[in-house]
C-alpha cells in the first residue's frame, strides 16, 4: 500500500513526507482493528512532527507514516473484537491505550502509561491502511461518512476538551474569547456555542475566518491588524473581561492577551502551542485568573462530539487532498492559506 513518510527532520514543507510503498498491516493481536482508510484530517502538529518538534517529548522512530486525524471502513479484526464487524464506518481516536493503568482506570485515557499514538509514536493514517484497536474505534452514525468527520478524531475532540472545561465555568450573560478561527477554533466556537448561555468573540488575522466564525454563532469579531484586541475586549465587556480564554494558536502574542482580557478568576486556556508563557507572577496574582494547558479529549469525549454532529450542532470546513498532495497541504497550512481543516484522502 502506499503511505506518506517520515524518513528525517526538515524545516522544507515541500519535501517534508515521501510517498513509499510499505506492507498493509494486518491484524495479529486480538484486539486489532485494522481501517481502510477514507479521511485523514492534516493538522499543525503534524507540521511540527516533521520539523522534530516532538522529538524530544516522546519516542520516535523514523520512518514514520504521519496522520492522527483518520475516519474510514472497518477490513479486518482480531478474534477478541466484538464492537466493530468488516464493513462498519468508524472514526479513529488517535490514541491505542492499555486499559489496564492507573489513568485508564479512571478514564483518563490521554495519560495512558503504554500508549501509542497514531502518527506521533506509531504509523498513522496517511495511508490506505491503518493500524488500531477496539479500545480506540467508534462505530459512526448512520448518516455520517467517516470522510466527512475524520478531522473530529483529534481537532475535534481537542477542541470540544477544551471547551468543555470552559463551559463548565461559563455562566448566561459571561463572555468568552476564541482567538484563532482554524482548523480547531471553528470547532471549538461550535462548541461554546452549542453548549452553552456565553457571548463569544472570535479574533482572527484573517478575514475569511472570521467570516467562518461569524456564520457559526460568533457574536463580536476582531482583527488584531485592524484593532487592539485588549481595547475591544474591554469595551465588549464592560471592563469585566471574558471569563474563558481559548487561545488555539498559543504563540506568544496571543499568550501575552492574557493579563488584559481575562476576567478576575477567569481562565485561558492554552490549546495550539509553538510560543510561550511569559508573564510576571504578580499578573496572576492580581487577576488570580489561570492558563489551563489542553491536550487531545478522552474516548469518551470523542463520541459526545459524535453525538453533536449527528445531532447538526458542530460542522467541519474542510478542504480535501489527494495523497500525493500531502507536501503541498503542509506548504499551505504553513503559510495560512487553509481555512478550517484539510483532509487527505488516500
Amino acid at each position: 500500500m502506499e503511505a506518506a513518510r517520515l524518513h528525517e527532520y526538515t524545516d522544507d514543507m515541500s519535501e517534508g513526507l515521501t510517498i513509499d510503498e510499505v506492507d498493509r498491516p494486518a491484524a495479529t493481536g486480538p484486539d486489532d482493528v485494522i481501517v481502510e482508510v477514507e479521511g485523514a484530517g492534516w493538522c499543525q502538529t503534524d507540521n511540527h512532527i516533521i520539523e522534530g518538534m516532538w522529538a524530544e517529548y516522546v519516542p520516535q522512530e523514523l520512518p514514520l507514516t504521519l496522520g492522527h486525524e483518520n475516519a474510514g471502513t472497518v477490513v479486518e479484526t482480531g478474534d477478541n473484537v466484538d464492537l466493530v464487524s468488516p464493513g462498519d464506518p468508524v472514526i479513529c481516536h488517535p490514541v491505542q491505550t492499555c486499559g489496564t493503568c492507573r489513568p485508564c482506570r479512571l478514564g483518563e485515557t490521554m495519560y495512558c502509561e503504554n500508549d501509542a499514538f497514531n502518527g506521533l509514536t506509531t504509523d498513522g493514517g496517511f495511508a490506505e491502511y491503518l493500524h488500531t484497536s477496539e479500545r480506540s474505534v467508534i462505530p459512526l452514525p448512520s448518516g455520517v461518512e467517516p470522510i466527512d468527520i475524520a478531522p473530529h478524531a483529534d481537532a475535534g475532540i481537542t477542541a470540544y476538551h477544551a471547551a468543555k472545561k470552559a463551559v463548565a465555568d461559563l455562566n448566561p450573560g459571561d463572555h468568552a474569547v476564541v482567538i484563532g478561527v482554524g482548523g480547531l477554533g471553528h470547532i471549538g466556537l461550535q462548541c461554546l456555542d452549542a453548549m452553552s448561555a456565553a457571548r463569544v468573540t472570535a479574533v482572527d488575522l484573517k478575514d475569511s475566518a472570521l467570516n467562518l466564525a461569524d456564520g457559526y454563532g460568533a457574536d463580536h469579531l476582531i482583527n488584531p491588524s485592524e484593532d487592539d484586541v485588549a481595547a475591544e475586549i474591554e469595551s465588549i465587556t464592560d471592563g469585566t473581561g471574558a471569563a474563558q480564554v481559548l487561545d488555539f494558536v498559543g504563540e506568544d502574542v496571543t499568550t501575552s492577551y492574557a493579563p488584559e482580557i481575562t476576567a478576575a478568576g477567569g481562565d485561558h486556556h492554552v490549546i495550539g502551542y509553538g510560543g510561550h508563557v511569559h508573564e510576571p507572577s504578580q499578573a496572576l496574582v492580581n487577576g488570580e485568573f489561570s492558563f489551563v494547558g489542553n491536550i487531545v479529549g478522552r474516548y469518551a469525549e470523542l463520541q459526545e462530539l459524535v453525538a453533536l454532529v449527528e445531532q447538526g450542532d458542530v460542522d467541519l470546513h474542510t478542504s480535501r487532498y489527494d495523497l500525493g498532495e500531502i507536501n503541498a497541504v503542509a506548504e499551505k497550512l504553513e503559510h495560512r492559506e487553509i481555512d478550517g481543516r484539510a483532509v487527505i484522502t488516500p
